[in-house]
């Protein structure tokens, strides 16, 4: 010990007390670094596999882990409770779903579907819903009472809109005079506002509030087919929209003059991202005004179809 004092002394240059101080700290190290192990072999009773105790110990954790395990073929769709039958699916309510073998959850958002876009037309049609397993929509597939195809939308049934029916007259007897109806004329989807749109079935105060502000950002549909992007629609609605909405024939969008636009004018654009607006700046800029609106084209970002898309919003 004496050695590697004098040793320690020589190679670190310390004082004796700086020695012992190093020594106590060099120990108290190792005694912590050991300390882990010697506390779990103290604390770790032995396990004896050949002790009946033990053993028993053993086998009743096994019987409780077995006992928890899911049944085989268990999943989050339970076998229906009531047998199968032919049903029409825009009559059932969630309880009856449920007792088909579907979750709540997902029956509720069957009958939300309903109440948004509107009745099941077909039979394919269901299994549209989201979270639906293609495993339990062939179950069902058989047994739904509607057609096996979409019914063209030129044979749907027209839209009919009903006036507030006055309260009846228990004083009145005799035939009932017919039921008056009206059906919802074609109007211009340019100037229509959200009353309108939202005589459309499927439509809301968020969807067409959602059309009003995408067609006034475009500056005006200039085609039918711009409803297919508006966020959010489903496809039925886009065909009810299609029938009960026209552009007319001699309508002009609002135009950008790609000639004194800013970059941030441009960008205000759908069609328009930042970069594209800050390189037809950069081109003007570069080689003057444009002579005509194909030349916009030369811009490297501008692809034949977003020129297309542009072309009836843009002047010189």
């Amino acid at each position: 010990m004496r050695r590697i004092r004098h040793w320690i002394r020589r190679y670190f240059g310390f004082s004796q007390g700086e020695v012992n101080g190093f020594l106590w700290l060099l120990g108290l190290m190792v005694l912590l670094m050991a300390a882990p192990f010697l506390l779990h072999a103290l604390r770790t009773p032995a396990f004896d596999s050949s002790s009946a105790s033990d053993r028993q110990t053993l086998d009743s954790l096994v019987a409780q882990l077995e006992a928890r395990q899911p049944e085989p073929g268990n999943n989050r769709y339970r076998v229906p409770t009531v047998a199968l039958r032919p049903f029409n699916p825009n009559q059932l309510t969630v309880e009856e779903w449920q007792a088909f073998g579907l979750p709540k959850y997902l029956a509720q958002r069957i009958l939300n579907y309903r109440s948004k876009v509107g009745d099941f037309s077909y039979r394919a049609e269901l299994g549209k819903i989201y979270g639906l397993p293609d495993s339990v929509f062939r179950r069902l597939l058989p047994y739904i009472q509607l057609p096996e195809e979409r019914p063209s939308r030129y044979k749907r049934r027209a839209y009919v809109a009903r006036p507030e029916r006055p309260a009846p007259n228990p004083d009145w007897s005799g035939n009932r005079p017919p039921r008056e109806r009206f059906i919802l004329a074609p109007f211009n989807i340019n100037t229509a506002d959200t009353t309108q749109l939202k005589q459309i079935r499927g439509i809301g105060s968020k969807l067409s509030a959602r059309i009003v502000k995408y067609r006034d950002g475009l500056g005006g549909f200039h085609s039918a087919s711009q409803l297919q992007e508006v966020y959010g629609l489903q496809p039925e609605v886009v065909d009810s929209l299609q029938k009960y909405t026209f552009v007319p024939d001699a309508y002009t969008p609002q135009q950008l003059n790609i000639n004194t636009a800013t970059a941030d004018e441009l960008n205000k654009h759908p069609y328009i991202t930042s970069n594209v607006a800050r390189a037809l700046v950069a081109y003007r800029e570069q080689h003057g005004n444009y002579e005509q609106l194909e030349d916009v084209q030369k811009v490297k970002l501008v692809t034949p179809e977003l020129f297309g898309k542009l072309k009836p919003y843009l002047q010189l």
